[in-house]
């Protein structure tokens, strides 16, 4: 008989995962990470761990499996935590469920279950596994595209994916939720989780303000009618504009108009659109570019304001990853594909071109939000088979 170690997280996905790796004939073993022990930046009305782990607890006692808690927090602080602060105090944006998954489910967590003698780990993720002809694995979007979480496990390696399975990943949410009710699990009505992995819901300005101190500083709207942005007006059609049309443009603030003060460039997010408190302006404002050299957060007005919209973006060679095998940098020039640079974005189209220096993603369509720090997923027939992190 296999076994499985399960990362059981006290929500309804996962139960059900542990549910159906039993039915299966997995001897299944439930394990809960404990990754966060500082309460004060946790909404503890909101999923705080200690909840999750009794639920945990409880749904292990229903199952009638072995329960174990295991403390990644040390791992947790030093692989995600510290990587976070130094992202965000650089100007860009982690995404630090990607990270949980290469660093620590998939890693930290798959070496603890591989000394309890596992043959694989599980979790609750709507994503597949399949295996190709010549025995290498992919990584497929889950079945039910509301939920379809294979972007989350866009940096996986091949040895990573051999030893998992995601026993929902063939089920719409609805699918799950009926299951559990049928059998009566305890998570069954559950509402689902938000905010960091094994975490919960944190406040992320007190979470950065442990270690990046507020500094007040001007917020600065740039006209929509600068002229730096009249090459972003027709469609790129010659790769030689891609890395012109993947550059972030560098603003200076006499090219808009001071709208504001801020507590610190740091604490912003391509994109953002909430917490600026600006008024007085016509129409909403988002945030279109960072300096945290001089602490500087640049906004313009409107969602469709052309320095929030790009056609391009730039991946470093060196942090292009391949999830499958199958696939090497040659391989990507000139590859059209499905494209994903945030979680629960439809997929958008375009073509993967490897030059000198990155690998441009060149969209048919321009992107709202390109946001560096962030992880863009490369698809070909729901099967995502790399990643690369976004550059500045």
């Amino acid at each position: 008989m296999k076994r499985v170690v399960i990362g059981l997280s006290g929500g309804v996905d996962s139960s059900v995962a542990a549910y159906l790796l039993k039915e299966q004939g997995y001897e299944v073993i439930g394990m809960f990470m404990k990754n966060w022990h500082d309460e004060s930046v946790t909404l503890s009305d909101d999923c705080p761990w200690i909840d999750d782990s009794n639920d945990a607890l409880l749904i292990a006692q229903q199952l009638g499996i072995p329960f174990q808690v295991i403390d990644l927090s040390k791992e947790y602080k030093e692989r995600i935590v510290d990587y976070m602060f130094s992202e965000y105090k650089a100007g860009r944006t982690p995404n630090p469920d990607v990270l949980c998954n290469r660093e620590i489910k998939f890693d930290v967590f798959l070496d603890a279950a591989m000394q309890l003698g596992a043959d694989y780990v599980a979790t609750g993720h709507y994503c597949r596994k399949i295996e190709h002809e010549d025995g290498s694995f992919g990584l497929v979007a889950g079945k039910d595209p509301n939920k379809d979480q294979s972007y989350f496990l866009c940096q996986l390696r091949q040895e990573q994916l051999a030893k998992a399975l995601f026993p929902i990943g063939e089920l719409f949410k609805p699918e799950v939720r009926e299951i559990a009710q049928k059998i009566g699990l305890h998570t069954a009505d559950k509402k689902d989780s938000q905010g960091l992995c094994f975490v919960g819901k944190i406040s992320l300005p007190q979470f950065l303000q442990q270690q990046l101190k507020p500094k007040k500083g001007n917020i600065v709207e740039i006209p929509e009618d600068l002229k730096a942005f009249e090459s972003y007006e027709s469609i790129p059609v010659e790769p030689d504009h891609i890395k012109e049309l993947a550059a972030s443009y560098e603003y200076t603030e006499d090219e808009g108009q001071v709208v504001a003060e801020h507590q610190g460039a740091h604490y912003y997010t391509i994109g953002q659109r909430k917490g600026l408190h600006i008024g007085g302006r016509p129409n909403p404002s988002f945030v279109i570019g960072l300096d945290v050299e001089t602490n500087t957060v640049y906004t313009g007005q409107k969602d469709e304001h052309p320095g929030l919209n790009r056609w391009a973006l730039r991946i470093a060679l060196e942090d292009v990853h391949f999830v499958s095998s199958r696939y090497d940098l040659d391989q990507l020039n000139g590859l059209e594909c499905d494209i994903r640079i945030r979680y629960r974005q439809p997929l958008q189209k375009g073509s993967l071109h490897v030059l000198n220096d990155g690998l441009y993603v060149l969209f048919d369509q321009r992107q709202r939000g390109i946001t560096p720090g962030q992880f863009a997923a490369f698809y070909l027939n729901e099967e995502l088979f790399a990643s690369g992190i976004i550059a500045d």
